[in-house]
């Protein structure tokens, strides 16, 4: 990726929404960008793997997990499953886990921290909805650009 937030936000500020900075980098991939795809949840992570399991070319899958710490939403096998699938990269408002290995993985991540503790599987949540943490509105099919600056988006694509 050859973009900087930095340059994106002076090109298009008053048009774009920038992340406050309260997420931690933890994947490979520092630098990502992609559509937003949205799920709502707590503490629960079956609908991450299934969304992960789908096709992801040029997506960025946002999860709400309701800023909860006490168990992670995303592991290194379901983060292996985003890469076969193309994900760009993925957001959460709560933890993962297997930190070391998903820093290995080609794949954008960031989340407000670690927790070895696994989620339940009750396979509840919600897709396709608005989503607000981190100051923003996260809206299914607008674009999220991330670097090792911040993280902003904007309705449309700005590269």
């Amino acid at each position: 990726m050859s973009f900087l937030t930095t340059d994106l936000y002076d090109a298009h500020e008053g048009r774009v929404a920038v992340l406050e900075p309260m997420l931690k980098s933890y994947g490979g991939k520092p630098r990502f960008s992609g559509q937003i795809v949205t799920l709502k949840l707590y503490e629960d992570n079956t609908l991450v793997r299934e969304m992960l399991a789908e096709p992801g070319a040029g997506k960025v899958l946002v999860v709400d997990g309701g800023g909860s710490k006490r168990c992670a939403l995303l592991g290194d096998q379901i983060a292996e499953l985003a890469v076969k699938n193309q994900w760009e990269g993925v957001v959460i408002y709560g933890c993962i886990r297997d930190s070391v290995a998903i820093g290995a993985l080609p794949l954008g991540v960031r989340a407000l921290d670690t927790n070895p503790k696994k989620s339940v599987k009750r396979n509840e949540g919600t897709r396709g909805l608005v989503l607000n943490f981190a100051g923003v509105d996260f809206t299914p099919g607008h674009w999220l650009y991330a670097d090792e600056d911040g993280v902003l988006l904007s309705p449309v694509a700005l590269l």
